[in-house]
């Protein structure tokens, strides 16, 4: 708890055996009150594991569905157990847990509904080992997004982000897309409701156990992303009506 408000960790896996303990290991539990595994079909024994790490909310599902719809499954478990602040980390341990702290203060302290770890504010991402290309197209990514959606950002692409329960309430999440472009989409929501948005500086590793996608994939991911945003400013001009910018609440 922080404040009387419940703080809840969801943790989106795939085949993350490897580092899920060390990842598990490293969360604040003075802090928080619940932990929620999503297991994506993995092919290794990434449930089994975090039963083993007496993680009490496990959902495993059957089919593969996608990174987006791994997040649509535990935003609606956290929702739904009561969760007021909801960090979510990936299990790769590409991410430290213990900026959870920073992040939920920021949040339980009514400064900012949504705190992002930024991996460009500082030097986090080159010294932690991201690809010269990857962090070359974040660059440009990133610039073409915040013209576009007329927001300024350090990145848009991290996956550690953190919400508070009004805003999960409020953006249409699941109409999403069930891939990577889901994270982009759930920001072009968040900015397209009003919502302010803050950074904090996070170190990042890659490594190989760390998750990561190849270079069709990012390829792929890199045109969703400037497709959302155009999406987006077209929704603003009012030229287009998109399902995923209904307001849920």
């Amino acid at each position: 708890m922080y404040k009387n408000k419940k703080v809840v960790v969801v943790l989106p896996a795939y085949n993350a055996a490897e580092t899920l303990e060390i990842t598990y290991n490293e969360i604040p539990f003075d802090l928080v009150d619940d932990v929620i595994l999503c297991d994506d079909a993995s092919k290794d024994h990434t449930a089994a594991l975090g039963k083993q790490l007496g993680i009490q909310h496990i959902i495993v599902h059957e089919n593969n569905k996608g990174y987006g719809g791994n997040q649509k499954s535990l935003y609606n478990k956290a929702l739904e157990l009561g969760a007021d602040i909801v960090i979510m980390l990936h299990p790769d341990y590409q991410y430290t847990p213990k900026l959870i702290p920073s992040m939920v203060n920021i949040i339980g302290e009514d400064l900012y509904p949504v705190v992002l770890g930024s991996r460009i504010l500082g030097k986090g991402a080159l010294k932690g080992g991201m690809p010269l290309y990857k962090y070359i197209a974040n660059r440009f990514l990133t610039l073409s997004q915040n013209i576009l959606v007329r927001y300024k950002l350090s990145e848009y692409h991290t996956g550690y982000r953190s919400f508070n329960r009004e805003v999960l309430e409020t953006i249409n999440f699941n109409a999403n897309d069930d891939d990577f472009v889901f994270d982009n989409e759930m920001l072009s929501q968040i900015i397209y409701q009003g919502f302010d948005i803050g950074e904090v500086t996070c170190p990042t590793k890659y490594f190989e156990e760390a998750s990561s996608i190849n270079l069709t994939r990012s390829i792929k991911y890199g045109l969703g992303v400037l497709g959302v945003s155009i999406k987006h400013f077209l929704n603003k001009l009012g030229l287009m009506k998109s399902v995923i910018y209904k307001k849920m609440k």
